[in-house]
């Protein structure tokens, strides 16, 4: 082989073996990424995979929600009622209200016999009771016949009083022979009605129409004050004032014996002496219920008639007596006024249970005594007896039955009224505990 041929044949050679090594060297380069390649694609898979998956599982689980929901809107809505509202029983007790003047009214309601009981109603002068013409001295008569006749009340007038020491003796001496609490009474309202006073056993506070006038209510309060104390030093707890009517200009039935005609400057006076008597220790008593003042007639001569209806008397009289009654007056006296345009016919007011109940405790409130006007007055005599009249008033809502013009008769009446059931010892026992409260009040420490 010529050297030229075998030069060209070397370089062939050479040449080859350049190719083959760089395709070599090609091949290890592509295995090399293809194993880099392949190792990512595997990585990247297990990702993928896992991702899918829970992709997957997050699309499975919300096609079950959208199952479950497609499935209750294909069902009833299910409807939830109400417990029904029961009345469950206390799980505490409540706490008791202690009550000890109630606990002492009760104790002295439950001793009495109904006969007592009964008399516990009445308050009567003394000569009513002892059955004699004027009564001065508290002696073995007045003792038989208060046990007997166990009145609530002694009413005195200027015919018992002969001297402070007779009097004063006469009432302690009285007192002493019953067997319960009595109330002493009197009509002591200042001016032309004063008992005591007229008997020269006491200065007169002057007419109400005169404190009224000057248009001072401390003078008016001085004046309940003023009575009060020497009531209390006679031995009274109970005084049949202040008068609680508006009056008429021209009114000659109450004379000066009322504050004047203006409802607001009348409810001011009154609430003011009603303070002074208690503050005294007197029990006061607004008198007379629903008004009088606008009437030309006198009950104790025969019937009175006001025309007033509920809406008149509620802008005038009711004015003073629901000022008398906030300022704590612990009696009420009802007169025989008759008053058709409110009751629809001539009943007077103290037998009408229109008047006392509906409209003296139901609309005024009042919680406490009520009494009536004297019932020996020809309003009440002309037309009934003693014991119809009596009968009645306790019917109606009144607790005492002043001076009935035959005690005895009256009394006797009540008490077959409740020996039949026309009136129940309930209804008694009501009236009692109105009237303990105030006689049992000073029982009770402060």
């Amino acid at each position: 082989m010529a050297n030229s041929d075998r030069e060209e044949y070397t370089e062939e050679m050479q040449r080859r073996e350049y190719r083959r090594k760089r395709r070599v060297r090609n091949q290890i380069i592509a295995y090399i990424t293809a194993a880099v390649l392949l190792a990512a694609l595997v990585f990247g898979a297990g990702i993928g995979v896992h991702e899918a998956a829970k992709i997957l599982n997050d699309k499975q689980h919300a096609q079950e929600l959208q199952n479950q929901l497609e499935e209750l809107e294909k069902e009833e809505p299910v409807v939830v009622e109400a417990p029904e509202e029961t009345t469950e029983p206390e799980t505490e007790e409540e706490e008791e209200v202690i009550d000890p003047l109630g606990e002492i009214v009760e104790g002295c309601i439950a001793e009495m016999p109904i006969a007592d009981k009964v008399a516990g109603l009445f308050m009567i002068t003394p000569e009513a009771l002892t059955g004699t013409d004027v009564a001065v001295k508290a002696g073995n008569t007045t003792k038989e016949k208060i046990s007997q006749y166990a009145v609530g009340g002694l009413v005195y007038f200027e015919q018992n009083m002969k001297s402070e020491e007779q009097f004063k003796e006469m009432l302690s001496t009285t007192k002493s022979y019953s067997k319960y609490a009595l109330f002493m009474g009197v009509d002591e309202e200042g001016g032309s009605v004063s008992r005591l006073a007229k008997k020269g056993l006491a200065d007169n506070v002057g007419s109400m129409a005169d404190i009224g006038a000057g248009g001072d209510a401390a003078k008016a309060k001085e004046a309940g004050a003023s009575v009060a104390a020497y009531l209390s030093e006679y031995g009274f707890n109970v005084n049949f004032a202040p008068v609680a009517d508006v009056v008429l200009e021209g009114n000659t039935v109450l004379g000066d014996r009322a504050f004047g005609s203006n409802a607001s400057e009348v409810a001011t006076m009154v609430s003011a002496n009603v303070q002074g008597l208690n503050e005294g220790g007197v029990s006061a008593c607004l008198k007379h219920f629903p008004g009088i003042g606008s009437t030309l007639e006198d009950t104790h001569d025969g019937m009175a008639v006001s025309e007033k209806t509920l809406d008149d008397f509620g802008t005038t009289d009711f004015l003073t007596f629901q000022a008398g009654i906030d300022a704590g007056a612990e009696f009420v006296m009802v007169s025989h006024l008759s008053v058709p345009n409110i009751t629809g016919d001539n009943t007077p007011s103290s037998l009408s249970a229109k008047m006392v109940t509906e409209v003296l405790r139901g609309q005024l409130g009042f919680e406490g005594i009520v009494i009536t006007d004297a019932m020996n007055m020809s309003a009440i005599t002309e037309y009934y007896t003693s014991d119809e009249a009596a009968v009645r008033a306790i019917l109606a809502g009144a607790d005492m039955i002043l001076m009935p013009e035959d005690f005895e008769a009256a009394y006797n009446g009540v008490l077959e009224a409740v020996s039949n059931g026309t009136i129940t010892e309930e209804r008694i026992n009501e009236s009692l505990r109105r009237i303990y409260r105030v006689k049992c009040k000073d029982r009770v420490a402060e």
